[in-house]
């Protein structure tokens, strides 16, 4: 069997334990999280999405929701202003993306590879910039531990694609390990970033609104 398909399996094994034991492991925090988040911002509980998978196939990926029920792009405004108190120090640890255990464990994403962004990206990518799916999508990434939400739009897609390149076992490892250095400091990540700050490719609505790009 080729090395690349051995790491796969590997990886899909790991993946698949290590979101099985964290469901189980994690269980009562995610029942005190739900319950946190159904006290203070009421229902739903959950935020799910339609987002681009594995050769750009659709799932509906899972998360705890952090924000005030509303379509920032149907106001015009950005996410900062709907984030919640409790979802921004949901966010700063990551802990709205704990529902991601479950998409793991369905085979729908792995525990590394690119950030599964928009489906209404898909269209505006380069042909380069869209080979960041032929990985699965994962709960984090290189990207993430390289800047996350310090760098644009455009360098974490390069990161991304530079990932399909180099995926192995061992970076994977690399980077859960990485990640979770990261999490416990809580950096990289800005609670209730303008999306504007960082789009320097205009892939989302607020910043084609904000220029006059109409499609």
């Amino acid at each position: 069997m080729p090395a690349k398909a051995v790491s796969g399996v590997a990886m899909r094994v790991l993946d698949f334990t290590i979101a099985l034991v964290g469901l189980i492991v994690l269980s009562p925090l995610m029942l005190i999280l739900a319950l946190a988040i159904r006290w203070r911002m009421g229902s739903p509980v959950l935020f799910r999405q339609r987002r681009p998978g594995y050769q750009a196939h659709p799932f509906t990926m899972l998360k705890f929701r952090t924000m005030t029920v509303g379509d920032a792009a149907a106001t015009h405004h950005s996410d900062a202003g709907r984030l919640t108190p409790l979802g921004a120090l949901l966010r700063r640890f990551s802990l709205d993306e704990l529902p991601q255990l479950w998409n793991v464990m369905k085979g729908e994403m792995s525990l590394v590879g690119p950030r599964p962004l928009l489906m209404e990206y898909l269209v505006r990518y380069t042909p380069e910039q869209a080979r960041r799916h032929e990985v699965k999508p994962g709960i984090t990434g290189w990207a993430q531990v390289q800047g996350r939400q310090d760098i644009p739009f455009s360098r974490r897609l390069e990161l991304d694609v530079w990932y399909v390149d180099h995926q192995s076992f061992w970076l994977d490892l690399k980077i859960l390990w990485l990640t979770l250095t990261k999490m416990f400091r809580g950096s990289g990540v800005r609670s209730g970033q303008d999306v504007r700050l960082v789009d320097d490719l205009g892939l989302h609505p607020v910043t084609r609104n904000r220029e006059g790009v109409h499609d």
